[in-house]
């Protein structure tokens, strides 16, 4: 079995994320994780955790987050078709597709795509009454030091949702026209969803820390859509999410895939205080630039690129490259280290050792290399 070798902790890990977003001294940076299966399996079992036992490996490697919110429990309303599995909240659906690392599930046979106005309308979109919120205060006592927080990457996240039972092509134009059926279907599943989240703030908010919501919105060199669009079409139903975050006294966390950082100065006056993904190889989101044109105004969750070392390198280089990232992004407080998506079963275990290992060597605010002070 390998080891983290963890630093010396004076802050649980609730208090490091939170004054993380306050843009304040912590003892190190808040670290993060998330893994497809196949190299989710192989890391788990290197440290000798189960693979299903999150708290055990949040441990192992000093992890500082949990994800939580109401359960569905309604029924799957939704045709299933042979060789596929349907979503039982949304109705997409996806099929495996094999590759040299193992696989994946791929979104495919979307059942609104040249759907008229009247099956859009009629396609079936859960109810408030479909999820429950029970045990759930129990269940976040359990967790009570960790960041806690609500939704995740795949909440709001208008344009990957729509696409997912739409098509991206379809969704794309039917935004550009604000097509009156696609708006009104979006927004109805923005109520399932708002309703979801409230009733888990409801339940257990003083055991939650902040809301994590998503939309996806560059490719590799720029935007995927125009700022106009976005202000006219996503911002107004992204700005409810945030302010019942903000009713319940809750920062926010925006993923965004891409060359994203265009429409950072949109999420500051919507009131988000952090940021997610940062593909560092995307235009205009290296660290240094985002640094120096948010730092201070937003927090920033991620920058350790799932394609590049980590999943090509050597340990050696793994290590380097975290310690840099941290050196750009630790000074002036609000970086939480994270990897930019699901780290990719084509990652050897030894770079995730390496990639955990130097968040804790190098992330401290007091470091041996003088570099984060």
């Amino acid at each position: 079995m390998n080891r983290i070798e963890k630093v010396p902790e004076t802050m649980s890990a609730k208090e490091r994320v939170l004054r993380t977003f306050a843009f304040e001294k912590t003892d190190r940076a808040p670290i993060d994780y998330m893994a497809n299966p196949g190299i989710h399996q192989r890391f788990c079992q290197a440290l000798g955790v189960a693979p299903d036992d999150r708290k055990g490996l949040l441990a192992a490697i000093g992890a500082d987050y949990w994800e939580t919110g109401a359960v569905f429990v309604g029924e799957n309303r939704f045709p299933k078709l042979p060789g596929r599995q349907t979503d039982p909240v949304y109705g997409f659906h996806t099929r495996w597709v094999e590759n040299e690392s193992g696989g994946y599930w791929d979104y495919c046979d979307f059942p609104l795509q040249d759907a008229e106005d009247e099956e859009i309308a009629a396609f079936p979109v859960p109810g408030k009454e479909d999820f429950s919120v029970v045990g759930l205060r129990e269940q976040l006592q359990e967790v009570k030091d960790l960041a806690v927080y609500i939704g995740h990457p795949g909440i709001a996240d208008i344009i990957n949702s729509t696409g997912r039972v739409m098509g991206m092509e379809e969704t794309l134009v039917r935004l550009l026209t604000e097509d009156e059926a696609v708006l009104t279907y979006i927004n109805r599943v923005a109520d399932m969803q708002l309703g979801a989240l409230e009733m888990a703030l409801e339940e257990a908010g003083d055991l939650i820390d902040f809301m994590w919501m998503g939309e996806d919105l560059g490719t590799q060199i720029g935007p995927m859509i125009s700022l106009d669009l976005y202000r006219r079409v996503l911002r107004p139903i992204h700005q409810r999410y945030i302010d019942l975050a903000k009713a319940y006294d809750k920062p926010v966390m925006v993923h965004t895939c891409g060359s994203s950082s265009w429409v950072y100065e949109d999420f500051i006056e919507m009131g988000v205080g952090a940021v997610d993904t940062l593909q560092p190889e995307a235009a205009d989101m290296a660290p240094a630039y985002l640094k120096e044109h948010f730092g201070g105004r937003l927090s920033f969750h991620g920058c350790i690129s799932t394609t590049g070392p980590l999943a090509y390198g050597t340990p050696r280089e793994v290590e380097d490259y975290v310690k840099e990232t941290l050196a750009v992004m630790m000074p002036g407080g609000g970086y939480q280290l994270s990897p930019t998506h699901m780290i990719q079963d084509n990652t050897p275990v030894e770079n995730l050792f390496a990639m955990y290992q130097a968040a804790h060597t190098y992330g401290r605010w007091e470091s041996p290399t003088g570099v984060m002070k």
